[in-house]
């Protein structure tokens, strides 16, 4: 049961996505996202406080951005509650969009490892991303249940 006075990392809904997220990582590029360890909510915390970014959205047809660690909340400059009523496809300027569309679908089908591209915050401000990499978040019965995307190198576009 999620209640508003919660942390994200606290909720049980958000602790769930953590372990989905960190096992579809592990099961996609074969390797761990995080080395952490202890309860499921202190793993859940040691993914939101993590020094890179991490950031996911459902399978919606608009799909609705459902997890950003605090450094993604911090580079997109959303609230968590701003965050998770944000479809992700306004992270992506207006003529990036097809781009953005295609980036999903390839991400879909095989993953995508060292993706580059630039993307906007809440506010305007544009970065550039480097290294990426984007894949499918699976559930307990490996059906994909979004898509995540995480990097830790990115710069500032605007002066």
């Amino acid at each position: 049961m999620s209640n508003d006075n919660q942390l994200p990392w606290q909720q049980e809904s958000i602790i769930i996505h953590t372990q989905r997220i960190l096992k579809s990582h592990q099961h996609w590029l074969g390797y761990p996202l995080l080395d952490c360890h202890g309860s499921l909510e202190d793993i859940a915390y040691q993914l939101f406080t993590a020094n890179f970014v991490v950031i996911s959205h459902g399978t919606e047809s608009d799909p609705i951005f459902n997890y950003g660690n605090q450094k993604a909340l911090d580079v997109l400059e959303l609230s968590w509650q701003e965050l998770i009523q944000t479809p992700s496809r306004k992270s992506a300027e207006a003529g990036e969009q097809q781009e953005r569309n295609k980036l999903i679908a390839s991400a879909a089908s095989s993953g995508i490892r060292k993706w580059s591209g630039v993307r906007i915050s809440q506010t305007g401000k544009r970065f550039a991303i480097q290294e990426a990499v984007i894949f499918n978040v699976l559930d307990e019965e490996m059906q994909c249940s979004g898509q995540v995307c995480c990097f830790d190198n990115y710069e500032c576009l605007n002066n």
